[in-house]
């Protein structure tokens, strides 16, 4: 096996425990970084939203941020499909350095655009089109390096390693919702409401540098360099839906759900605290917080007992128990003044969505071979995040708006049941090889 950065090792060589450490941490560090940049968004949205949409009451403006947060994900698609065919032509670090350099870029011009007192329409207009580039970005990561983490893993652990890629996930999303507990208490209201909201993308754009050049040293996996030599046909849309339309509707059903679930239960849930529980937004960003560290740590576990139980069952039960607790959980958050019931209900929430979030790279990407594996795991993923997690929070704020909160947990608590179907009628996977 070869060791040099950059080179896979020989087709049918087991890499070594450290060998494959590094790889998965040099995939998770960027993703980490990709995501901390996304999400940064969403966590300082209650302080910048005013800058952008100066009109209307608080709910009104959030609505509008939200608008853009769910046009950021119509880019998405576009991002997947364009970097899902690079990686499966080019290859997965290729796909990898060149994702994280448009997130740097998108995440540099959010921390500069002038507000809406400065340039008028042309602030939320630009902040569109950053959003849209990093959209773009976050569309080919999650395929390319669900994809790299989960051949890089091997048979035997795959859902243990591959977990990473979720686990610094909600690390990118913890770590912008740490930045801005740090800067709650470091600086007045004032202070944060006027600029210092600018500073986590400043933050952000400059992490994804170091990342393009870590990400430039990784090796390629073993997979993608057997599948190049042996010179099988390359990717292409219509391969995938030709040859794959099962495994891609599947992919795209219990992405719906999972990622609405995701949505509402995490980044939407920061925002139902204040807007609707009440809680004060330094109590709300405490609570949610500590709901994520929680998450984030239970993805592993969820992970490894994928490899023992079976991916199938895992995914189901997840769904299944999604789909019976969400009503009841959040009526009772939506009633609750203190911060602890708030916590234990959001932990609950998000343990048991670890059911599809510590092993959807593992399944999706055993569900394809290599050729079109980047494609496949990325496309069907982007349109169901698309349409289900990108709009989570806009309905959710409709729902409230138009005076029916409620609809929207019976919005969720449906779609989590009917990918409890799909789950149920997937093949089990666990046995599929991914590494030559």
């Amino acid at each position: 096996m070869a060791n040099r950065a950059g080179t896979a090792p020989e087709r049918g060589a087991e890499l070594s425990p450290l060998a494959r450490m590094q790889a998965i941490l040099g995939g998770s560090a960027g993703n980490l970084v990709e995501w901390y940049d996304w999400f940064a968004y969403s966590s300082f949205a209650l302080y910048f939203a005013p800058h952008f949409f100066p009109k209307g009451d608080q709910t009104a403006q959030l609505l509008q941020a939200a608008a853009v947060f769910a046009i950021g994900f119509l880019a998405r698609p576009a991002g997947a499909w364009l970097m899902g065919l690079y990686a499966d032509w080019r290859g997965r670090r290729a796909a990898l350095t060149v994702s994280v350099a448009m997130m740097s870029a998108g995440s540099f011009a959010i921390a500069l655009i002038p507000d809406y007192a400065v340039i008028g329409v042309g602030a939320p207009a630009l902040l569109v089109a950053a959003r849209l580039v990093q959209g773009l970005s976050l569309g080919g990561e999650y395929g390319a390096s669900a994809t790299y983490m989960t051949e890089m893993a091997g048979r035997r652990r795959r859902g243990l390693w591959s977990s990473f890629q979720f686990l610094t996930l909600i690390a990118g999303q913890l770590c912008a919702l740490g930045v801005l507990i740090v800067l709650q208490r470091l600086l007045p209201e004032a202070d944060l409401q006027r600029w210092g909201w600018r500073i986590p993308f400043a933050i952000g754009g400059g992490l994804a540098v170091v990342v393009f050049w870590i990400r430039s040293g990784l090796m390629e996996t073993a997979a993608f360099e057997a599948v190049r030599a042996s010179g099988a046909a390359r990717a292409s849309t219509r391969l995938l839906l030709r040859d794959h339309p099962r495994e891609s509707l599947a992919i795209l059903g219990l992405t719906c759900a999972g990622s609405l679930a995701f949505y509402a239960y995490t980044t939407y849930m920061q925002k139902f605290l204040v807007n609707t529980a009440g809680f004060p937004k330094a109590t709300a960003t405490t609570v949610t917080a500590g709901a994520l560290i929680v998450y984030m740590l239970v993805q592993p576990l969820v992970g490894w007992a994928s490899d023992h139980v079976g991916r199938r069952r895992t995914l189901a039960a997840s769904f299944a128990v999604g789909a019976l607790v969400t009503y009841p959980a959040f009526s009772l958050i939506a009633a609750t003044d203190t911060p602890w019931i708030a916590f234990a209900v959001m932990t609950a929430l998000v343990v048991i969505l670890s059911g599809y979030s510590a092993v959807n790279a593992a399944v999706k990407a055993e569900l394809f071979p290599t050729h079109v594996r980047a494609l496949g795991v990325a496309l069907p993923y982007a349109i169901g995040n698309a349409l289900f997690g990108g709009t989570a929070e806009y309905v959710a704020l409709w729902f409230k708006d138009v005076g029916h909160e409620s609809g929207f947990y019976l919005y969720v608590a449906l779609t989590m049941a009917a990918a409890t179907v799909i789950a149920l009628r997937l093949p089990d996977t666990n046995a599929a090889e991914l590494e030559t």
